[in-house]
């Protein structure tokens, strides 16, 4: 997956995620826990993406 393309999924997750915090009439807590688990997911896919989740997993082993 080139730069560019990760770029750009950051940036439309982003984008989604803005969207959401503003035009959806949610609780804050709910807002919160939405906010963490993508960042959360978009974290962990990073790690996957550039090859370091399996580094980190060699050195917990």
């Amino acid at each position: 997956m080139s730069l560019l393309s990760i770029i750009v999924v950051v940036l439309v997750v982003g984008v989604l995620l803005w969207l959401v915090n503003t035009y959806l009439p949610m609780d804050a807590k709910i807002k919160n826990i939405l906010n963490a688990v993508v960042v959360i997911v978009l974290v962990v896919w990073l790690l996957k993406i550039f090859g370091l989740l399996s580094t980190l997993r060699q050195i917990h082993t």
